[in-house]
């Protein structure tokens, strides 16, 4: 197992004052990783809720936006930097004596996961039974540097290696490129959409920057570094840090580490058998043998075979789903009203007509005055198997969406990249393209030597294919939230498109129609209407 290597990161430093504050209510004070204690549950969640929008770290957001409103009088002999003893005592007795995994179910940790690259972050947002929330390429931009230089992840075996220089060299034009490209596509932003009379300048630009970093962000390498806020179980911890102990990439491995040390600060006895050889050792080493295994099968079983062109391949293909789902749907909405068997209830629903479906259908989904008004699990009972062939960045967005099944294939340049229409229009094409090709031109080189790593050099904007499986609740949650018109264009399309296929391939048209929030439009300024209603309640304050 490697160890974390801490020049890798970025240290954070503060003065004496600071620091003092500090130690009471985060377990490490200079690291990439930290857990939140001693602080009142709602603090821990809008720190969380600030962090995926402010570029700044969440113990320097902590002391410049929170502490102020804090009493913390009280905690003056608090140092949350030393290990929680009683506590570990206290958990021993209960979850070592009694052995059920359910107790580390019923102790959480705000954990903070700082200078991750864009590869961690998906390893990180794997499990089901968490939370995230993740910093964001559209309200914080990248040209900012931490520690004196751009803001991407430094393999130390890449770096040690003869293409060490070239990889630093390339990465860092990359951000060169970013930085030259926001303020152009921003200019541009303005002159297309002119500030609306009763707008404030306020609304007006932080409209159009949002539009100019979502056109630019492609330019980014996957090797970005980002910030991840995780609220999660024992439990869920547990199975993360198995993963990535077992994980192919070696910054994944080593971050579990570091990890593992913070967590068990806070929780540790809810951790005790992850380097036991013959408990989590075990575990790790399973889910390493398969993956191996299977891609050496796959490897003789397709080696050899070219791969199919995505710029001709549609972006979104509905590969499964059941013709009968729709039916079946309806069964479910009458189940819990009669006491009859699914079968019957299923050969009744054959028989009604179109105007009792439509009347069950409005009386099950009621009148939803906005989107979080959720149908019941009545539209688990039929679900649907998407191939998506789409952009980095989009991706990133959609598979935050927890209680879906989705699986991804390495990233690379092989399918090609999107360009966004406001970079033509502004004029950054030529710059675009000359990004995309130093970006590819350097994954091939690292590929042969360090092929975990060489994703690290792929720009967002290149295509990765991968696959969504989500039930039609799942479905109506993510295709309303991702098509609202303040969403990102590129995910906002691959969801039109999930929709459509819903009523028209697989013939679900009540399915699909009680979607209705779903935005089909096309908005100019996708953040336009979001800050005015921001700046409106502002106001009212």
């Amino acid at each position: 197992m490697p160890v974390a290597n801490v020049a890798t990161y970025v240290p954070e430093e503060f003065g004496p004052e600071d620091a003092d504050v500090l130690r009471r209510y985060v377990t490490n004070v200079e690291g990439p990783v930290f857990a939140l204690v001693n602080l009142p549950e709602v603090v821990k969640g809008a720190l969380f809720a600030r962090y995926s929008r402010s570029h700044k770290s969440l113990r320097r957001l902590f002391l410049d936006e929170f502490v102020g409103d804090l009493d913390i009088e009280g905690d003056l002999s608090i140092d949350a930097t030393v290990g929680l003893e009683r506590a570990e005592r206290l958990y021993d007795r209960v979850f070592l004596e009694y052995g059920d995994d359910s107790v580390a179910q019923l102790g959480g940790v705000h954990l903070a996961c700082e200078q991750a690259s864009n590869l961690l972050t998906k390893v990180l947002e794997w499990g089901r039974l968490m939370s995230y929330l993740e910093q964001s390429t559209r309200y914080i931009a990248y040209d900012r540097r931490l520690g004196g230089r751009y803001r991407y992840h430094r393999d130390p075996e890449v770096l040690a290696s003869p293409l060490g220089t070239r990889y630093v060299g390339d990465l860092d034009r990359l951000f060169d490129t970013y930085a030259e490209l926001v303020p152009l596509v921003q200019e541009w932003c303005r002159q297309r959409y002119p500030k609306a009379a009763g707008d404030s300048d306020f609304v007006h630009r932080q409209s159009t920057r949002a539009k100019a970093l979502d056109a630019v962000r492609g330019v980014l390498p996957a090797a970005s570094l980002s910030n991840v806020g995780i609220y999660g179980t024992g439990q869920g911890y547990e199975a993360l840090l198995l993963r990535m102990r077992a994980h192919p990439l070696p910054e994944a491995r080593a971050y579990a580490e570091l990890m593992l040390v913070e967590l068990r600060k806070v929780i540790p006895s809810f951790l005790t058998r992850i380097d036991r050889p013959e408990r989590g050792g075990a575990w790790a080493s399973y889910l390493r043998t398969t993956r191996e295994r299977t891609a050496e099968v796959a490897a003789e079983l397709f080696g050899g075979g070219e791969a199919a062109s995505a710029e001709a391949a549609p972006a979104v293909t509905l590969v499964d789903f059941d013709p009968d789902g729709e039916d079946k749907v309806l069964a479910a909405m009458l189940y819990p009203h009669l006491d009859l068997s699914e079968e019957d209830i299923l050969a009744r629903v054959r028989q009604l007509g179109q105007a009792e479906r439509a009347a069950l259908v409005a009386a099950y989904v009621g009148e939803r005055g906005n989107r979080r008004h959720k149908p019941g699990r009545a539209l688990e009972r039929v679900s649907y198997r998407f191939d998506l062939c789409a952009d980095y960045g989009a991706f990133r967005d959609l598979q935050r969406h927890r209680m879906l099944t989705i699986e991804w294939q390495a990233l690379s340049p092989r399918h090609g990249y999107a360009l966004p229409e406001a970079v033509v229009e502004a004029g950054g094409e030529a710059r675009f393209a000359e990004a995309m090709e130093r970006s590819a031109e350097l994954h091939d080189l690292l590929a042969d030597t360090f092929a975990p790593q060489a994703p690290y050099a792929v720009a967002l904007a290149y295509r990765v294919r991968f696959s969504l499986q989500l039930n039609a609740r799942e479905a109506l949650h993510m295709l309303e939230l991702r098509t609202a018109p303040q969403g990102h264009p590129s995910y906002r399309r691959l969801c039109q498109q999930m929709h459509h296929l819903i009523a028209e391939q697989a013939g679900h048209r009540a399915v699909a129609g009680l979607m209705r929030f779903v935005d089909h439009g096309e908005p100019g300024l996708e953040r336009l209407e979001a800050e005015r209603r921001l700046e409106c309640r502002r106001r009212q304050g």
